[in-house]
């Protein structure tokens, strides 16, 4: 039977937005009470939006930069509809000997538009808002030290109050110069790269060009948008000077700093941050195809695309232009989450759910292979935390020769390893630390991170303890479950998983994957083998 759920519920009540309602049965249709009084104090989303209008569709105004935000609607179909088959008999990638098939050496490495990965993880991306910025240190460390790719996201350079530029075009920034050195100051060489992104207002200014020729960046990473929202990047701006002088840089400003009603009421406390937005990309194929070519003339030695979750029409079209362009490899991001500001009715209403989002690039993904077209590398993101999620998708993409899915994507579990990595180390040096934490793990960043010990070892000490939180979330978590998750299912290399390796639990799942349900998987093969001769 299809679970079936009251998704309207939430309409009038979100953790996102800080709302709530006055009653706990509310109504399925509006999540409005069923009765509504005037003597109500609780601040449900139409009366914030009575009071506050714009900001109730942001997650809470007072913890940007601080927080990350997803959204909370069931779209009926999830990983945990498809579920992994092991196995008993034999072994793929490795010698059938109980002595040597052994999970430890499973190999989950890959290999992304040429890219060598040491797990089939792509971080980021994490572009100006505050809360990448933030934990940048632990991001791009633990990612270095992982041998995974990192991505500075958008707007980075026209977000640096010390940029400068020269008829409009960037000629020097910190930022993005600390954050790619930050990265490097790590990175093997051999494992891993970092990927400037770029979006509208990127391309404007020149950050591709500088990023080549300056930071000698080697993937440059155009962007047509991403999950959580389709309109362009969005962060809070705490100042009336830096709301100025974005807006003299080119960007959307709300409310418009220039009025002075609006800096009037922003002095007397009415509102206390404004919104800078970025222009939606208008992308048309041959200026896309034109537009790749160029990058590379520059010196890019690889170039990405990184698009949304579009509706089914536009998949096709960003995989044409893709496959046109001889694009390395593209990302698809699933609804909805984000790492920094995007509006809640949008994560929660639009676009496609993730595992609809690969069924869709998997039917273009067999459609340009028929036609004996370019097949860029592919990355799935949209709400990926852990190797079961990670499995199932790379195993749903293999339509023969290997998965087409080569990584994942995953911004919010990073940084959500790293802020509770910074905030942990924080109650320890305050002394703070909840009792029964302290008593099962200890009560110093020495004893209570696992991932100190292999560092230690290595003589890498001195890390950033964010760092070493990110490297144990990837290795020691995502890496461990995931070679025990292969050799469960006797695969000992990663590009050997495929579509018979999972199984559907749900009709949706069945219809919407191509998946056959568990009841029907080699059903057929009872009689064979049973009725066989021993």
């Amino acid at each position: 039977m299809e679970r079936v759920s009251h998704n309207s519920s939430y309409l009038n009540a979100m953790s996102t937005t800080g709302t709530s309602t006055r009653v706990k049965d509310v109504s399925p249709t509006s999540g409005m009470c069923p009765l509504c009084i005037r003597e109500c104090a609780s601040i449900c989303e139409v009366g914030l939006s009575a009071l506050r209008g714009r900001e109730a569709l942001y997650p809470k105004v007072d913890e940007f930069g601080q927080s990350t935000a997803a959204s909370i609607k069931d779209y009926f179909l999830d990983w945990s509809h498809i579920t992994i088959l092991s196995d008993l008999l034999g072994a793929e990638g490795i010698e059938e000997d109980p002595d040597l098939a052994l999970f430890t050496k499973v190999d989950v490495a890959s290999e992304i538009g040429g890219i060598r990965l040491k797990l089939p993880v792509i971080t980021g991306a994490f572009g100006s808002t505050a809360v990448a910025k933030n934990n940048w240190r632990g991001l791009a460390i633990g990612a270095a030290l992982s041998g995974v790719v990192l991505t500075v996201g958008e707007n980075v350079c026209g977000m640096d109050p010390e940029s400068k530029f020269v008829d409009g075009k960037v000629a020097s920034t910190k930022d993005l110069e600390q954050r790619i050195r930050t990265y490097r100051d790590f990175w093997d060489g051999k494992n891993g790269d970092i990927v400037v992104q770029t979006n509208v207002e990127d391309q404007r200014m020149g950050v591709d060009v500088y990023a080549i020729s300056k930071l000698e960046v080697n993937v440059i990473e155009r962007k047509w948008g991403q999950g959580a929202k389709a309109i362009g990047g969005e962060v809070r701006l705490n100042s009336i000077e830096e709301a100025m002088e974005l807006k003299r840089r080119g960007y959307l400003v709300v409310p418009d700093p220039d009025s002075e009603g609006v800096r009037d009421a922003f002095k007397a406390g009415v509102f206390k941050t404004f919104e800078r937005h970025s222009r939606v990309g208008m992308p048309r194929l041959r200026e896309f195809v034109e537009d790749v070519e160029w990058l590379r003339q520059q010196g890019a030695k690889r170039v990405f695309l990184k698009t949304g979750a579009y509706r089914p029409s536009a998949v096709a079209f960003a995989m044409k232009a893709a496959s046109e362009a001889k694009i390395d490899a593209v990302t698809f991001d699933g609804a909805g989450g984000g790492t920094g500001m995007s509006p809640v009715p949008m994560m929660n209403e639009m676009s496609s759910p993730t595992i609809y989002l690969e069924a869709q690039v998997l039917k273009c993904v067999e459609i340009l292979r028929r036609k004996h077209r370019h097949v860029p590398d592919i990355s799935m993101a949209g709400g990926f935390i852990n190797e079961t999620q990670i499995l199932k998708s790379i195993a749903m993409s293999n339509l023969g020769g290997g998965p087409a899915v080569k990584a994942i994507t995953m911004a919010r579990a990073p940084l959500t390893a790293v802020m509770k990595s910074s905030y942990f180390v924080e109650l320890a040096e305050r002394g703070r630390l909840p009792k029964s934490f302290a008593e099962r793990y200890g009560s110093e960043p020495e004893r209570f991170f696992v991932g100190s010990l292999l560092f230690k070892e290595r003589g890498s000490v001195g890390l950033p303890w964010e760092a070493v939180g990110l490297y144990t979330y990837l290795h020691d978590r995502i890496g461990v479950g995931l070679r025990q998750l292969m050799a469960g299912a006797r695969k000992w290399k990663l590009s050997l998983l495929d579509r018979r390796d999972i199984a559907s639990l749900t009709e949706r799942a069945a219809k919407v994957t191509g998946i056959p349900l568990l009841e029907d998987v080699e059903s057929d093969l009872f009689e064979t083998i049973l009725g066989a001769d021993s």
